[in-house]
């Protein structure tokens, strides 16, 4: 084992995992201790787990803006980091504790781009002026850091275009991974049946946050041209605004009023319950406006299921258009938001190319093969930790 102690910085870890972010830092930090002692440190409560410390808010802050209170937690993050010979954070929340344990320890500062504050405007609806405060803290980390991992070639060249200041030599592409024993065909009708979906009708499914990001109203609204036998399974939940959920649910009403075979799963299913449903699925679908990668798009190619995706950030790296899913065209408004250019094309052009597929199972099955393939050859975590360990390598002292 190499004697280097890492300390990795998340906001999400155990039992407060809610999105790609925390599950990437899940199952890295499971596959880097394997070759050297990493401790975590994350936010609020956190499981009984050797080498964890959760952090909660200061009392102090309570009732503060969301960014202020983050703010608190990365200090008293940044001063636990004394005697670490590596700091690596994860996300705007993490990263101003990396940035300044890097500066009050003298130690090396890597992070991992898993989405971009210029990119994500919408956020402002969630935290006002802090949404300015936590663009900030993301520049002054980029820039400042000794190492920047980006999960795609896309993110790579969103990093570059957002943060000029940045040496591109010091930009990695470490791609997402994926869990092949975890996430694996899983056929159980039972699950299927106690959700309210037909194991015998073909179906589209979509899991996710109820985001702008992740497109679910150009999905809702091109789930109307779909064929009348076709199920739309929604496993979305854990809404930004209430005004998105308002958005999300007007149009879910209207679809269910029109059509049979709509159903929405807000809860967060176990995973014993989310692979069966992704097992049964004719197709995955990835409406997102903006996506640095998507491990949704990986944990559905390792059930077996073909993905249609939006040709937006880092999905076109996942899926192998016309091998193992489908790409769909989206010319998009280069304002931040992601907003296609044609709104109405997007949807027609989403509707036709999830018609196509669900239209042909057999080669629907064959794609979804394909895709549990190349998860396993391009995908693997310990794939992910030994390129995670050379950016290390390159920052020893």
């Amino acid at each position: 084992m190499w004697t280097v102690r890492v300390d990795v910085i998340t906001k999400e870890y155990p039992p407060n995992v809610y999105g790609g972010a925390g599950v990437h830092v899940v199952e890295l930090v499971k596959a880097l201790r394997r070759s050297i002692d990493v401790e975590v440190r994350a936010f609020g409560s956190v499981d009984d787990e050797p080498g964890t410390t959760g952090y909660p808010e200061l009392s102090e802050l309570a009732g503060a803006n969301a960014t202020l209170r983050t703010l608190g937690q990365d200090l008293r993050i940044a001063q636990d980091v004394a005697g670490a010979d590596i700091v690596h954070s994860h996300t705007w929340y993490a990263n101003h504790a990396g940035q300044v344990a890097q500066m009050l320890h003298d130690v090396p500062h890597v992070l991992t781009a898993h989405s971009l504050e210029p990119l994500r405007p919408w956020k402002a609806e969630q935290l006002g002026g802090g949404y300015r405060v936590s663009s900030w803290i993301e520049r002054q980390a980029y820039e400042s850091a000794d190492a920047v991992i980006a999960v795609s070639e896309g993110m790579r060249r969103d990093i570059l275009r957002s943060y000029r200041g940045i040496d591109e030599q010091k930009v990695t592409v470490v791609r997402n991974g994926i869990d092949l024993d975890a996430w694996r065909p899983n056929r159980d009708d039972e699950v299927l049946r106690g959700l309210g979906i037909d194991p015998d009708r073909p179906s589209v499914v979509f899991v996710g946050r109820i985001t702008r990001q992740k497109g679910l109203p150009y999905l809702l609204r091109a789930a109307r041209s779909l064929p009348r036998d076709v199920q739309l399974v929604l496993c979305a939940g854990a809404p930004d605004t209430p005004e998105i959920m308002a958005e999300v649910t007007g149009l879910v009403r209207e679809l269910q009023e029109e059509r049979t075979g709509v159903v929405w799963v807000e809860r967060v299913l176990p995973r014993h319950e989310l692979t069966a449903v992704l097992t049964a699925a004719t197709t995955f679908v990835c409406p997102s406006v903006y996506e640095p990668l998507g491990i949704v798009n990986l944990e559905a190619m390792a059930c077996g299921v073909p993905v249609v995706g939006s040709g937006t950030g880092g999905i076109p790296e996942v899926v192998a258009d016309g091998l193992t899913g489908r790409v769909v065209p989206i010319e998009q408004v280069q304002d931040g938001t992601g907003t296609p250019v044609d709104p109405d094309r997007f949807v027609r052009d989403l509707a036709a190319t999830l018609t196509e597929v669900v239209s042909d199972p057999g080669l629907a099955a064959l794609m979804g093969r394909a895709g549990r393939l190349r998860a396993e050859q391009e995908f693997a975590w310990e794939r992910i930790a030994a390129l995670t360990l050379a950016v290390y390598e390159g920052l020893r002292r």
